[in-house]
């Protein structure tokens, strides 16, 4: 029993992740302002187009507050991130930090951890996109049948625009990660323009009154709001997953990181300040919040190209989520704690196949038959539990690899990283019991399959003890 307990912490070494992703042979091609555009893809997205009216029915006008909030946990778990990433030049994200800092047991959490938070996300995005879409065609004559456009919990059988756009969006990864980098920056492009155009409409439409009562709600509405709202950030740590596939890692994610940031929050205080200024924050729609604010003013021509926009963005992000849970689940494959067929890279193409179809595949039946609202609160809670590791990560390597090199050093550590990990927990405890029990659930369900099949497989677990020390 000691053994079994001694081993389930056995830890990676960087040479062994180094040399396992080397056998990988995935293509580097990827700059600082693909990485960049990588992680706004991801963000800008769902989070601004659907749940900001959400977040305002919470938190009223202090939306903007909630919206900061969140920016500022994501900021801090940003330069945690970017540590690490430069540290680990290699593709898992959180998954290879973990490893690598605390053995292959927190590992196993972590990586079933971000599959929640990927695939969910995925399924929420593409639930998304298919409500906007629907909206659209509906605007312009061409009402979908209920039964074929959303799933059982609407009253429907299946959400079929969103099984579609998963299809879509699966055959580009499958294709190859520059060809879809290209397409994602072209989207992230018109993603912004719509964006800043509605903005620069709705700025004129702005009444102060409409900010009375500010905070009508209190701190714990800003606070409620920001629990949502912090779904509107996730994302940005998919540009570390990329890290392998990056030309100059080192340098570009950093970069990556700051740019991808630095956008996202100016652009979503700015909505939130005009959103909350042109419409009573009970008038804001739920569902479709941006191009209703426009209608609301009679800017028809304005809200119909904000909702295309909002199509064509939400693809770029539902792209990126995807992305990303298909490289934790190769990386784990990789380390046989998934079956090693998961892990074969396509010859053609350098993509991992099976990984790719089977993730499309679940995210596809995923985003048909679940509902959206509470995939938001399971995905962010996954999300936070993810930052908490990698903020705690730093502060073990710290210790335990005190000369390793650190293109990037987080600041003021651990100080940074302790702030981090408490703004993520003050987070999570605003997020309802339910969501918390669906998390351990999904927590105790990974645990079962390590010990039955990942513990038993693992790579680690069978090598020799000096096979891959950092000395040889």
């Amino acid at each position: 029993m000691k053994l079994i307990w001694k081993r389930m912490w056995k830890k990676k070494s960087l040479k062994m992740e180094l040399k396992a992703a080397k056998k990988t042979n995935l293509k580097k091609n990827l700059t600082s302002t693909d990485l960049a555009a990588l992680g706004i893809g991801a963000v800008l997205g769902t989070g601004i187009f659907v749940s900001t009216g959400v977040g305002a029915h919470m938190a009223g006008p202090a939306v903007v507050l909630s919206f900061i909030v969140a920016a500022i946990t994501s900021g801090l778990c940003a330069l945690t991130y970017a540590e690490l990433a430069t540290m680990f030049p290699v593709a898992g994200s959180t998954y290879t930090y973990s490893y690598i800092a605390f053995g292959e047991i927190i590992a196993w959490i972590i990586g079933w951890d971000l599959m929640l938070e990927y695939l969910v996300s995925s399924a929420a995005v593409a639930s998304g996109w298919s409500g906007t879409f629907v909206g659209l065609l509906s605007s312009a004559g061409l009402d979908l049948p209920k039964v074929i456009s959303v799933g059982p919990s609407a009253g429907g059988i299946i959400d079929l625009p969103a099984v579609l756009i998963v299809g879509l969006v699966t055959w580009i990864l499958f294709i190859g990660i520059k060809e879809s980098a290209k397409l994602n920056n072209v989207i992230v492009l018109i993603k912004i323009g719509v964006i800043v155009l509605f903005i620069v409409l709705g700025v004129f439409h702005i009444s102060v009154a409409n900010y009375r009562p500010f905070s009508p709600f209190g701190w714990k509405g800003v606070m409620a709001g920001a629990s949502i709202m912090f779904f509107a950030y996730i994302g940005f740590d998919a540009v570390s997953t990329a890290a392998e596939e990056t030309i100059n890692p080192k340098r570009d994610v950093p970069r990556g990181l700051a740019i991808c940031l630095g956008v996202v929050i100016v652009l979503y205080v700015a909505v939130a300040i005009v959103i909350t200024g042109m419409v009573p924050f009970k008038e804001i729609s739920q569902n479709n919040a941006i191009p209703d604010a426009l209608k609301q003013f009679g800017i028809n021509w304005g809200a119909a190209l904000v909702g295309t926009g909002a199509v064509i963005g939400m693809i770029s992000t539902l792209l990126v989520m995807l992305y990303g849970q298909i490289r934790v689940f190769m990386v784990m494959s990789r380390d046989g704690l998934l079956p090693k067929v998961f892990s074969k890279v396509h010859p053609v193409h350098k993509t991992p196949t099976l990984c790719t179809i089977i993730t499309g595949s679940i995210a596809a039946i995923m985003t048909g038959l679940l509902p959206l609202e509470e995939i938001i609160k399971l995905c962010n809670i996954g999300t936070l539990f993810a930052f908490i590791l990698v903020s705690i990560g730093v502060i073990v390597l710290r210790k335990t690899m005190p000369d390793a090199e650190r293109k990037f050093r987080c600041p003021w550590v651990p100080f940074i990283p302790i702030l981090t990990i408490v703004a993520c927990v003050y987070l999570m405890t605003a997020l309802p019991l339910e969501t918390w029990i669906r998390f351990i659930i999904w927590l105790s369900l990974g645990l079962a399959i390590y010990f039955l099949y990942g513990r038993h497989h693992s790579i680690l677990q069978h090598s020799k003890p000096r096979q891959y020390s950092d000395a040889n």
